[in-house]
C-alpha cells in the first residue's frame, strides 16, 4: 500500500488536460492500485491521476456495493442518456473542508478501459453516475468549485464520503 499525496486546490497540475493512456504497465498498475488506496485512506469515492500528481487520463471509484463497486476507468468517454439532471452537494478530495451543490445528469452512458485495457461499457445514474462525471471532469482540469450553484459550504470530511 503506497500513499499518494492529494493536490489542492491552486496547484497547476489540476487545471491541465491530461494525456491518453496507450498502454498498461507495472508503473500504470502500481499507481491505479496507489490511487485506491489513497482514496479509501482519505474517505473518498473516487479520484483522478491529476489529483495525486499524474497527467494521466485515468480515474478510479468506489461508490460501494449498492452502486456497483469499484471500477478503474481508463481513457472515459461519458455521455448523458436523457436530459434529467440531479442538483446534489459535491465535495472533492482537492477542496478539502468544502462542499456546494453541482448541476449533473441523472444517468450517464461511460465507455472507457480497465487495468488490463479491456474496453468495457456501462450506464450509470444517481451517485455513481455523479462521481463518473465529477473525476471525468477532473481529467480536462475542471474542478467542481467552477460548477457550484450558490456558496461553498464548510463541511466536516469525519462524517461523509466525498468524491
Amino acid at each position: 500500500m503506497a500513499l499518494r499525496m492529494i493536490r489542492v486546490l491552486g496547484d497547476p497540475i489540476l487545471e491541465k488536460e491530461c494525456k491518453p493512456v496507450k498502454a498498461v504497465n507495472g508503473r500504470t498498475k502500481e499507481l491505479i492500485q496507489d490511487m485506491f488506496d489513497t482514496m479509501y485512506d482519505a474517505n473518498g469515492v473516487g479520484i483522478a491521476a491529476p489529483q495525486v500528481g499524474v497527467l494521466k487520463r485515468i480515474f478510479v471509484i468506489d461508490a460501494g456495493e449498492e452502486d456497483g463497486g469499484a471500477y478503474v476507468c481508463i481513457n472515459p468517454e461519458v455521455t448523458p442518456i436523457g436530459e434529467e439532471t440531479q442538483l446534489e452537494d459535491e465535495a472533492c478530495l482537492s477542496v478539502p473542508g468544502k462542499a456546494g451543490k453541482v448541476q449533473r445528469h441523472m444517468r450517464i452512458h461511460l465507455r472507457a478501459f480497465d487495468e488490463n485495457m479491456q474496453e468495457y461499457e456501462l450506464d450509470a445514474e444517481g451517485i455513481l453516475a455523479r462521481a463518473i462525471e465529477h473525476e471525468n471532469d477532473h481529467l480536462s482540469g475542471i474542478i467542481y468549485t467552477e460548477k457550484v450553484e450558490g456558496e461553498l459550504q464548510d463541511v466536516d470530511y469525519e462524517e461523509e464520503d466525498y468524491d
